[in-house]
């Protein structure tokens, strides 16, 4: 009955004229002037990879420069082939480019390793042995010369800071790339989570890590257990492309003596265990290779988040913030999923060390953290929903939000903060893949943003591009990943007999995959769109900094891939408006 009299007089409100007021969408948008440029080799086309680098980068002041698409996409097995004929990244273009962007006088830089040298993240994890690299002026270098050649020529230049990011590579190569099934995936990284010897000390190099791959940990020679036969070498070619990525690595800390302070090697550790697999030598010999100023963390795809973020925080003089965390669901001293190799809470403090951040007890910071973790009982998910709405609503404090749970909660959680909460007021939010990634997605937008905030140099170009950010980041974890995901991977397999992994193996009707998309999305997000467009965002720090957000309109979906893991859209924006009001304490509800 409560409810039902909150919402007549809210009705009343709105029919009086004190609704909130929605600005039309506009495809019109001042374009930023001088701003400074980073040149960016992403890792590959991935939206994570790309246009969301670019939100971040352009809410930060930074322009960034990017390379011809075609020279660092990925193309899945059966799909078009690239311009330069393969399913990767043109390395030779790349190179040139990067060259190029250092004449026009750049000199900012975050390039990743894995796409110069192999032309992406999935073909970084099958390539093995020397793949020489044939230059348009003729010569022929191999990756580790080109990799070399281009890190004495931007060193040459004393202006310049160059983020470099490198990956741990993951457990097993990707199904559905260079011919790589799903069963070889299951075999392999089955294979790659055994513990293998553990090396340390003068023990710990590069040729008894390789020496080890076959082992396990009693030094016997591991077999490989298949439902069905693998193909012929498929152990082999495996760890041939582990040691050729392990090798090429220690080839860019080889490269980069005399470079401490102007570049920066950040390394990621992708899709591990809490076991002591095939990566944990490895790991430990990177480790014991970082300079002041790298760093290896957990999570790949958030890579690039984390270099802009750092770059910004480097060059604003950040000094650092006192935040807290708080955890709800009471599961965050374990790994938050089956990809994670260490506790939530392992992974949100070597992020804090990452970012410069203080833990500080709740009440005694400038920014805080709310977790909600997979639950301990599960028959407790709603109290730790409902326990989390409270806290985020209890207090005005910038607020960094992660759903740590890994799809445990079902819708329940998004609806639950769609009815009761402001999503638009967020700093950052993420949930939408691993928990590595999504701490340090969060992590690095929120902290960047609140850096930026307290630089006070704020212009429309910079707050549009945050609140992309953060409108991208919400939709497509609330209404996506956990409603319109499903329906398309049951349109693709059970009306149109194709794979949601490939749509073109089979070959299938790719304009009604993106139709089903368009209506699904249509629906699923109006009311998150709604949540939106009655928020305030923070423009500034302080009491007169909110200002509120406008019309939202997604349009141009897109399936990157041609598969139904993730999507990309387009993002309009209508004007600001000045703060929208609470009626009767429930506006937001």
């Amino acid at each position: 009955m409560k409810r039902k009299i909150l919402a007549a007089a809210l009705a009343c409100a709105l029919l009086a004229g004190c609704g909130p007021v929605r600005t039309e969408p506009t495809d019109s948008e001042s374009a930023p002037a001088d701003e400074p440029e980073i040149a960016y080799a992403p890792l590959d086309d991935r939206p994570d990879n790309e246009e969301r680098v670019v939100y971040l980068a352009d809410s930060l002041g930074y322009e960034l420069l990017l390379p011809e698409k075609d020279d660092y996409r990925t193309r899945l097995d059966g799909q078009p082939r690239n311009e330069n004929g393969t399913a990767y990244g043109d390395r030779a273009d790349l190179y040139e480019w990067v060259l190029a962007r250092e004449a026009a006088g750049c000199d900012r830089y975050i390039l990743s390793v894995d796409q110069l040298l192999s032309g992406g993240l999935v073909s970084s994890r099958s390539l093995t042995g020397e793949n020489p690299v044939t230059l348009s002026d003729g010569r022929t270098l191999t990756e580790s010369e080109l990799l070399a050649e281009l890190l004495e020529t931007l060193a040459a230049d004393p202006d310049n800071q160059v983020w470099l990011l490198d990956t741990v590579m993951r457990l097993a190569a990707t199904a559905g790339y260079g011919g790589f099934g799903l069963n070889e995936y299951n075999a392999l990284r089955a294979y790659g989570m055994a513990p293998r010897p553990h090396l340390e000390g003068d023990a710990l190099t590069v040729d008894n890590i390789v020496a080890d791959y076959p082992l396990g940990s009693d030094g016997q020679v591991l077999a490989v257990e298949s439902e069905e036969p693998l193909p012929e070498g498929a152990a082999a070619d495996y760890l041939a492309a582990r040691e050729r990525k392990l090798r090429l690595s220690d080839a860019l800390f080889d490269a980069l003596e005399g470079t401490e302070g102007r570049f920066h090697v950040l390394v990621g550790i992708d899709d591990s265990s809490e076991e002591d697999s095939i990566q944990k030598n490895e790991i430990a010999y990177l480790r014991s290779l970082l300079r002041p100023g790298d760093a290896l963390l957990s999570g790949v795809d958030d890579l690039a988040f984390k270099a802009v973020a750092r770059l910004y925080l480097d060059e604003c003089g950040w000094q650092g913030a006192k935040v807290s965390v708080t955890y709800f669901g009471g599961t965050e001293d374990q790994p938050a999923c089956a990809y994670d190799y260490q506790p939530l809470t392992a992974i949100v403090a070597e992020h804090f060390a990452f970012f410069g951040l203080e833990a500080a007890e709740a009440g005694a910071e400038e920014l805080r953290v709310l977790v909600l973790t997979q639950p301990a009982d599960e028959t407790q998910k709603s109290g730790y929903i409902q326990d989390l709405i409270r806290a985020l609503n209890g207090e005005d404090t910038p607020t960094v939000l992660i759903d740590a749970g890994n799809g445990t909660y079902g819708t329940a959680f998004h609806q639950a903060l769609t009815e009761q909460a402001e999503l638009g007021g967020l700093l950052s939010y993420a949930g939408f893949l691993d928990m590595a990634i999504v701490t340090g997605t969060a992590l690095s937008h929120g902290v960047a943003r609140y850096a930026f905030l307290q630089r006070g140099e704020a212009a429309e170009a910079t707050e549009r591009a945050f609140l992309r950010t953060l409108a991208d980041s919400v939709l497509k974890d609330f209404c996506y990943k956990n409603v319109v995901r499903g329906d398309i991977l049951a349109f693709v397999q059970g009306e149109l007999g194709g794979s949601g992994d490939n749509f073109w193996t089979p070959d299938i009707d790719r304009e009604a995959v993106l139709a089903r998309l368009e209506t699904g999305m249509d629906a699923a997000a109006a009311d998150v769109i709604a949540n939106l467009e009655r928020s305030n965002f923070r423009s500034a720090l302080g009491e007169d900094g909110l200002l509120g957000w406008g019309g939202v309109a997604l349009e141009n979906y897109r399936f990157p891939w041609d598969r139904a893991f993730e999507i990309g859209m387009d993002i309009r924006l209508g004007a600001f408006t000045d703060p929208h009001a609470e009626i009767l304490g429930i506006y937001y509800r």
